[in-house]
C-alpha cells in the first residue's frame, strides 16, 4: 500500500468512530472553504445550477427560493455555496460507510411515495437504477437491493492503490452493493441481467465520451447512453433514483420510473431512453439542486464557465 492509501484508510478510519454531528460542522466549514478557493470550481457549478433553476422557473418545478435563483444572483450563490459543502458531506458519508449495516442506513431513510415505489421494487424483481452524483449516492442502491431481495452490481473505476479499491469495495460490500470494474462492467452487467440479478450506474455525466445530446433542462447535453443501452438490449425497465439530505442526520428517498421507449430505429429508441432519463433526472433534481454535487464539473458543451465571466460577489 503507498504512503497517500495508508493515510487515507487511516483517516476514514478515524472518521468512522467520531461523533457526526462535529463532522457535519467540519464538513461545512471545509466546504466554505473549497468554495472560496476554488473560483474556476465555484464558475462552473454558478453555470450550470443557472441553467438549473432556470429550467425549474420556465417550468414551476421546485422550491420559491429555487425559481428565484433563476433570476436573483444572492439566491442563486446560496445555491453554489451549498453545493460545495454537500460535496465535503458526501466525502464524510463515503468514510464512515464502513460502521453502517443495511438496517443502519434504511433506518434514516424516508421514502416518498412509498406505496408505489414497494411495488416497484416488488421482493425478487430486477432493475436497472440511473444515479447521479447527487446527495448520498449509495443510499439508494440500499433500499433498492433490500427491496428487490438481492445485491446490486455497480460498475467502479479502478483506483491506483489496490488496498484502497478494495477498502471501496468491502464498504460497499456492507451495504448491499456488487462492484465489478469499469474496463469489465458492460459483459459484467449485461451477464447480471441476464441472470435475474439487478444493476446500478451513475449516469449523469459523460466522462469518457460518447455520451448522446439529449434536452436537460432546455439545452442539449451529452448523457451517457449505458443504462438505456443495458436496458434495450436486455428488456429491464429503469428507475432513477436519488436520495437527499435533509436535517437531524436523515435522509428522503426519491424514484422515478423512466418511461419507455417508444417504436423506431434502434438509434432512435436508444436516443429517446436517454432523453427519458435526463427528464427523470431534472424531476429528482428539483427537490435540491444543491445537493448535485455533479454540477462541478462540465455538463453542457455550451457552458464552458470562466471565473472571469461569470464569478458573482457572495
Amino acid at each position: 500500500m503507498t504512503v497517500r492509501g495508508r493515510l487515507l484508510v487511516a483517516a476514514t478510519r478515524v472518521i468512522a468512530i467520531l461523533p457526526e454531528r462535529p463532522l457535519d460542522a467540519a464538513a461545512d466549514s471545509l466546504g466554505e472553504l473549497w468554495y472560496r478557493l476554488a473560483p474556476a470550481r465555484a464558475a462552473q457549478a454558478r453555470a450550470n445550477l443557472r441553467r438549473v433553476c432556470e429550467g425549474l422557473a420556465a417550468t414551476g418545478r421546485g422550491s420559491a427560493r429555487t425559481r428565484r435563483a433563476a433570476t436573483d444572483d444572492r439566491e442563486l450563490e446560496r445555491l453554489v455555496r451549498a453545493c460545495f459543502r454537500h460535496t465535503v458531506r458526501y466525502y464524510v458519508e463515503v468514510a464512515r460507510a464502513s460502521r453502517y449495516t443495511i438496517e443502519d442506513a434504511l433506518g434514516r431513510m424516508t421514502l416518498e411515495t412509498p406505496d408505489a415505489v414497494r411495488d416497484a421494487f416488488q421482493s425478487g424483481r430486477q432493475v436497472i437504477i440511473a444515479g447521479m452524483h447527487y446527495g448520498a449516492i449509495e443510499l439508494p442502491v440500499v433500499f433498492i437491493s433490500a427491496s428487490v431481495g438481492h445485491r446490486v452490481m455497480a460498475p467502479m473505476e479502478t483506483l491506483p492503490d489496490p488496498a484502497v479499491s478494495r477498502w471501496f469495495e468491502e464498504t460497499r460490500s456492507r451495504v448491499g452493493v456488487k462492484i465489478v470494474p469499469i474496463r469489465n462492467a458492460r459483459r459484467a452487467m449485461l451477464d447480471a441481467l441476464r441472470n435475474g440479478e439487478s444493476v446500478g450506474m451513475v449516469n449523469d455525466r459523460d466522462l469518457v465520451g460518447g455520451g448522446l445530446l439529449v434536452p436537460f433542462f432546455g439545452h442539449p447535453a451529452p448523457i451517457p447512453p449505458g443504462c438505456a443501452l443495458l436496458s434495450l438490449e436486455t428488456g429491464v425497465p429503469i428507475y432513477a433514483a436519488a436520495c437527499r439530505r435533509v436535517k437531524g442526520g436523515r435522509y428522503v428517498g426519491h424514484v422515478v420510473e423512466v418511461r419507455p421507449a417508444g417504436d423506431g430505429s434502434r438509434r432512435q429508441r436508444l436516443t429517446e431512453l436517454t432523453a427519458n432519463i435526463a427528464a427523470a433526472y431534472e424531476e429528482l433534481l428539483a427537490d435540491a439542486p444543491e445537493q448535485w454535487w455533479g454540477a462541478a464539473h462540465p455538463i453542457w458543451p455550451d457552458l464552458a464557465a470562466t471565473p472571469a465571466s461569470t464569478e458573482v460577489a457572495a
